[in-house]
């Protein structure tokens, strides 16, 4: 388990190559599956837990870790499966999403490998929209899952996508950008209808992509057909981990494109604690913002179409 540690916490320097390291867990059976390195902080075996009144039934108790009170989430039974029964001989995964840190409560943990964004590929489309998949990959001919966290944070904590009523009244529907579309690029089907609800208010089209791959084949069809892909989309906001092609490969085959360099690019992402502001800047994108801020999102958006009063 130290050897473990010690790599999650030295190996977060392959973001911007289209490259991640999955750190591997298995639940109650013989699966396995995959967190992005980037996104733990930690791995720990299961301290005691501390049960507490009208706790959501995925959460197992609360963790008392370094300082800090983490919720403890049952990963089996966030999953639709068996609750993990032997919690003392259980992990728990310190990770950070949408600005919050949460502890994920695995059957046991295993070790890390490297892969290429490019061998991670989207769900199979019999998977359905119950499934907690965001993901899949096959390492020595086994294949690893890959799970939708944002939607298991979602169902247990929804996100409030609505805008402030303060937010909404600077809000000018009847602008000359109007014919232009928001074109948003996510992996995660809860995360793109969280942005698609949140920028709605704004009064504009809006067109999603499951990963950069298709957000960057659609963008050049845009770009073919009218010479500048600015003349039809106005921004273009992209979540950094998808498969195939990751937000920081996107952004950095817009820019050496002639037809798209000008689109203005919003990263979007739950990497907030660990997030590397220089290599935002390396590949040329104009904003950075942290899942979920419906206002602030809201804010980076129509400052590239000006659209307020």
């Amino acid at each position: 388990m130290s050897e473990i540690l010690n790599s999650v916490n030295q190996r977060t320097q392959l973001v911007g190559e289209n490259r991640l390291e999955l750190l591997l867990f298995k639940l109650n059976s013989r699966q396995r599956f995959g967190i992005n390195v980037f996104k733990v902080r930690e791995v720990l075996q299961c301290p005691p837990l501390t049960s507490m009144p009208k706790l959501n039934g995925l959460v197992r108790g609360i963790a008392h870790i370094r300082g800090q009170t983490i919720s403890v989430i049952d990963m089996s039974l966030a999953t639709g499966g068996k609750r993990i029964e032997d919690v003392e001989n259980s992990f728990i995964i310190i990770a950070e999403y949408t600005s919050s840190v949460q502890g994920f409560l695995v059957g046991s943990v295993e070790r890390i490998i490297n892969t290429n964004w490019q061998s991670i590929m989207p769900p199979p489309k019999g998977s359905g929209k119950a499934s907690y998949l965001t993901a899949v990959t096959e390492i020595e001919d086994e294949l690893i899952e890959i799970l939708d966290v944002e939607k298991i944070l979602n169902e247990i904590s929804p996100v409030n996508t609505d805008l402030s009523d303060d937010f909404e009244s600077t809000i000018d529907v009847e602008n000359e950008t109007q014919q232009k579309i928001i074109f948003i690029a996510d992996d995660s089907s809860v995360a793109r209808n969280q942005v698609k609800k949140a920028l709605s208010a704004l009064g504009l089209e809006i067109e999603l992509a499951k990963n950069g791959l298709e957000a960057l084949e659609r963008l050049k069809e845009i770009g073919a057909e009218t010479g500048d892909v600015t003349d039809k989309v106005g921004v273009l906001v992209s979540d950094i981990e998808m498969p195939e092609m990751d937000g920081y490969t996107l952004t950095a085959e817009i820019r050496n494109t002639p037809e798209l360099k000008n689109l203005h690019v919003i990263l979007h992402t739950s990497l907030s604690g660990v997030f590397n502001q220089a290599m935002v800047q390396k590949v040329g994108a104009d904003d950075f913002i942290a899942k979920f801020h419906p206002d602030e999102l809201a804010t980076s958006v129509q400052k590239w179409f000006g659209n307020t009063k």
